[in-house]
């Protein structure tokens, strides 16, 4: 009996010891721009932005149902962004039951954090070459094309000189296309990098109607939910709260 007793106990902790390990959380570091076709699967999930991350043309980045992507913290020109540039492509297809989120790495669990933690990192950023009405500047160019607020000239975190087409957005392609974004959930983000010069939880500058926008939840952000700088892009089911 007592050999039985022992035989049991020595089998529960090999199993609350299996559990424990399987519990730990491995995350995935991004810390270089993506410039070949690209995916973040559940089984590498979370990945956590460490700098300004690009999606470069002609690449596309494909983020699995049920990922979690999270961002270090950070402000100023230092705080981390998933940037989606003219010409790249985001594939990021979450599901009712397992959608894809977009967090700070200091919301671990996911859900820890409150309404009151904003302005943690940057957000999530796309653009396209879609026609804009305003550039901003006294010189017009044909077609007008602008620079998207939110992406600092240097990163504060790396040092990084950053390429003025990553930032660029505007055109005359009304139908372009820069993937697809569908239950996806933008957390805790809109860091601010200088007056006026905020980054929102999502960000479309540009963006054509070839595009997919729909069941989109943006929560405390610091500065907008969303924000459509032009573009002919059609959203649908979208959700901001405080």
């Amino acid at each position: 009996m007592k050999l039985k007793l022992n035989r049991l106990i020595r089998q529960k902790f090999a199993v609350l010891a299996l559990l424990a390990s399987s519990s730990v959380i491995h995350a995935t570091d991004v810390t270089t721009d993506i410039s070949t076709d690209t995916t973040w699967s559940l089984a590498n999930s979370p990945y956590v932005l460490k700098d300004y991350i690009f999606v470069v043309s002609p690449a596309t980045l494909t983020i699995e149902a049920g990922v979690v992507v999270q961002a270090d913290e950070g402000s100023a020109n230092a705080a981390p962004a998933l940037i989606v540039t003219q010409g790249a492509k985001i594939s990021a297809i979450g599901t009712a039951a397992k959608p894809i989120t977009f967090t700070s790495k200091l919301d671990n669990p996911v859900g820890t954090l409150t309404k009151d933690d904003k302005g943690l990192w940057g957000g999530l950023i796309i653009l396209g070459k879609a026609p804009i009405n305003s550039n901003g500047s006294a010189t017009d160019n044909d077609p007008l094309t602008n620079q998207i607020e939110g992406v600092p000239t240097t990163s504060g975190i790396s040092g990084e000189v950053f390429d003025a087409s990553y930032s660029t957005y505007g055109g005359d392609d009304a139908s372009d296309n820069s993937g697809v974004l569908k239950y996806v959930s933008i957390r805790h983000g809109g860091a601010v990098i200088g007056e006026g010069n905020e980054i929102n939880g999502l960000t479309l500058g540009g963006v054509g109607n070839g595009t997919v926008i729909e069941n989109i939840e943006v929560f405390a952000n610091s500065d907008d939910g969303i924000e459509f700088f032009g573009g002919s892009v059609n959203a649908r089911y979208l959700s901001v709260a405080y």
